[in-house]
């Protein structure tokens, strides 16, 4: 099958089930919010993310097709044969788990990579939390992945097991975003649950820059970045960006990070600023975004 007509059809696939239960959890989330009487969505808050989901899809489709052709080209060094190796059933368990292990390290790359964070602020730039905002997606992400998930063939996953297994991936990726969901016992140890994932849009001191994962949220229990559900959670960024508009947001931390590089005094303070942590300054090499709110 050729490249564009597998992609087409997965991708058909994925708006084929995933819109039905997309529809379905907003639809129940209306009606919680109609029987608690409390409201977890604005008009103009929804609108910017249909205009950031706008250009997403759009960025997708234009590098889909590279996307996956790099994915071929890195499949040819693999270091293990997976697919020949495990039964289907266990190949898609590893698969799942690689996928997010990937995801993993581009998401915490992306908040601690300055130049990785001016494309993904955009999808914590909301101040509510529900299941439209995982659509709030940042429209430069698909082509700044290509580089992270290319690395996934060489471990020995088939490029076409990582399209399926990772649509998956994604739709369970929607499930997090929402406030009607409360924590769900020893789940909250294995997976990525409603709870985590508030958590991690959360700007609370103690919120801010964990729960990485997307499906295991063991993953950042084992790597020392999980935090739990205790206080209410705030959302949005240390530094509300009061705005709704796509191109702002799409714009705004790349202008920042040209003017901080025009005072630049050298070379490595050029590289520092656009590739250290956001809030870098010259002579703090480790800030966090709450360390740098403060300085």
């Amino acid at each position: 099958m050729e490249i564009h007509s597998f992609l087409g059809l997965t991708n058909e696939m994925a708006y084929l089930v995933g819109l039905p239960i997309v529809f379905a959890l907003i639809a129940i989330e209306v009606l919680v919010m109609a029987l608690k009487g409390v409201r977890y969505y604005k008009w103009d808050d929804t609108l910017g993310t249909l205009g950031m989901l706008a250009g997403n899809v759009a960025m997708g489709a234009v590098t889909k097709s590279l996307f996956f052709g790099c994915m071929v080209f890195t499949y040819q060094y693999r270091l293990f044969d997976l697919q020949a190796e495990l039964e289907p059933w266990l190949l898609c368990l590893v698969a799942l788990f690689l996928i997010d292990l990937m995801f993993y390290i581009w998401h915490r790359a992306s908040h601690r990579v300055r130049f990785l964070w001016a494309i993904h602020l955009s999808h914590h730039s909301s101040q509510e939390m529900n299941f439209a905002v995982a659509f709030r997606q940042p429209v430069l992400a698909p082509l700044f992945k290509i580089p992270f998930f290319c690395f996934l063939p060489i471990l020995g996953l088939d490029p076409t097991i990582i399209v399926v297994v990772g649509t998956i991936s994604t739709l369970w990726g929607v499930v997090g975003h929402t406030q009607i969901v409360p924590k769900l016992g020893i789940v909250e140890w294995f997976l990525n649950t409603p709870s985590a994932h508030r958590v991690h849009h959360g700007i609370n001191r103690q919120y801010v820059d964990r729960n990485y994962a997307n499906m295991f949220i063991f993953i950042d229990r084992l790597l020392g970045t999980y935090e739990p559900e205790v206080e209410p959670v705030r959302y949005g960024l240390i530094t509300q960006a009061n705005t709704n508009n796509p191109i702002t947001l799409t714009r705004m931390e790349w202008v920042n990070i040209w003017q901080d590089i025009k005072t630049a005094r050298s070379l490595r303070e050029m590289v520092c600023y656009l590739c250290g942590p956001p809030g870098w300054k010259p002579g703090n090499l480790v800030l966090t975004q709450v360390q740098a709110q403060r300085s």
